[in-house]
């Protein structure tokens, strides 16, 4: 049986990757967003939170049992062996999940949304695209102040930590400009999901 072409789908905080994936799932293809996944792995009774209970203690879990997601997010941010340890936890749980969904979904072919795909190597090997959902700094800040009630500092050290924006570019076969104009971001969709429909052999 073929393998189903695989496209990566990545871009920083606030870029849109969301709506992105949204407009590519609209038009048929089969969508598997890693950070919903992770979610769900750190939601009340989660898979993943006995062993960050057991690592990080009582304080990183909320009284409903869920992450503690503010808390966790101070103390990786200061304490990189603290960010490595949570990410020995989750990745391999995020991976298997992943596998999983990507086994399941239906659709001409598979998007994995993941935002960390530049910082974390090892999901290149599984794709045969890569499309960088690309703004402007700015317009990332502003969405995550108005979507998180972060301010300006707390955003920029998000995105300090992770690849700048040259280096997804870098990274890119694909890019796709949100700034804002949704006509234009669903024109440059569906030019892309066609060429993919193309590799695919569909």
């Amino acid at each position: 049986m073929q393998k189903r072409l695989t496209v990566g789908l990545t871009g920083g905080i606030g870029s849109g990757k969301t709506t992105i994936a949204n407009l590519f799932g609209e038009l048929g293809a089969a969508i598997v967003d890693t950070d919903l996944i992770a979610h769900q792995l750190t939601q009340p009774d989660g898979l993943a939170i006995p062993a960050i209970r057991d690592q990080f203690g009582e304080t990183y879990i909320t009284a409903d049992g869920a992450l503690n997601r503010a808390r966790m997010r101070e103390l990786v941010f200061t304490d990189t062996h603290k960010k490595l340890l949570l990410e020995s936890i989750l990745h391999p749980m995020i991976r298997q999940a992943t596998e999983l969904a990507s086994q399941t979904s239906k659709g001409s072919y598979l998007m994995l949304v993941i935002p960390l795909l530049v910082e974390s190597g090892n999901w290149r090997q599984k794709l045969d695209r890569i499309v960088v959902v690309d703004c402007y700094e700015q317009t990332q800040v502003q969405r995550v102040m108005e979507r998180n009630q972060l301010s300006e500092e707390q955003v920029r050290a998000i995105m300090r930590a992770q690849a700048s924006r040259q280096q997804r570019l870098d990274a890119a076969d694909d890019v796709i400009e949100n700034n804002g104009d949704l006509n234009l971001a669903k024109h440059q969709v569906a030019i892309l999901h066609q060429q993919f429909l193309a590799l695919s052999g569909k």
